[in-house]
């Protein structure tokens, strides 16, 4: 994992409670089959530590965390909890992306044990995995050429982040890697003030959701921030859902 990864803090241990139930048929869900998305979302999951449900032919379920992606490599590892014994053969894997979504994908592979981590299996990259989009409200992305943002202070500094996309219940956030040390998935961000456009400020608590690095060709190394709104005055609400609904219109 990259410096940035590391920095990055994960969940603990999977809990009972964090249970994923499988992507059932015509629910709406698409393939991904690029290798590099589906490198990138599983190292999502490494990153954050979010639980991961196996659901291996003829037993029950277990829950497990995805340790280490090595996408050159094609395989990844999964940390098991306890001293689970797992017999070889097919296995349902299902995971929360985001907060917003589901992946999920099958192996048919011997389940390796890592040599001295007789915690982690090596398993090859799925080909093919699942993806179930859970977003109550669709997101809009930021007009081009107007200021978009959210400005807040964290143990006494000042953050400012790009505001790229934006919905009823959520914004999504551009951040350096540095700025991304500050934060981690749980973390509660209150009295943000959201520039969106010349005239409208909206204050809101938010929560982060999402963190998952990027590169782009000018700004190089960046973090995705997905944040869900989790407290905001009745009057800020309508604000929002009046500009949400004028740029809807504009579509």
């Amino acid at each position: 994992m990259t410096d940035l990864s590391m920095a990055m803090m994960r969940k603990g241990p999977p809990k009972p409670d964090d249970v994923v139930d499988r992507i059932h048929l015509n629910t709406g869900a698409h393939d991904m089959r690029e290798p590099f998305d589906i490198g990138d979302a599983l190292t999502t999951l490494a990153l954050t530590g979010e639980a991961v449900t196996v659901y291996p032919r003829g037993q029950d379920f277990f829950l497990a965390r995805i340790d280490s992606v090595d996408p050159e490599g094609k395989v990844f590892s999964l940390e098991l909890a306890g001293d689970l014994v797992l017999a070889e053969g097919p296995a349902t894997f299902v995971a929360a992306l985001g907060g917003n979504a589901k992946i999920q994908f099958e192996l048919d592979a011997n389940w390796a044990v890592v040599p001295g981590r007789p915690d982690l299996v090596q398993l090859p990259l799925p080909d093919v995995c699942l993806v179930l989009n859970r977003r109550a409200e669709p997101r809009l992305e930021s007009p081009v050429g107007m200021n978009y943002s959210a400005r807040f202070t964290m143990m006494g500094k000042v953050f400012e982040m790009p505001l790229y996309d934006f919905s009823r219940g959520g914004v999504g956030l551009r951040a350096t890697p540095d700025q991304a040390l500050e934060l981690y998935v749980g973390k509660k961000l209150d009295g943000v003030l959201l520039e969106m456009g010349t005239t409208l400020v909206v204050t809101a608590d938010l929560e982060v959701r999402l963190l998952r690095p990027f590169r782009t060709f000018l700004l190089g190394q960046q973090v995705q921030v997905g944040c869900r709104i989790s407290n905001i005055s009745m009057q800020m609400r309508q604000t929002l859902d009046r500009a949400v609904d004028k740029i809807q219109k504009r579509r």
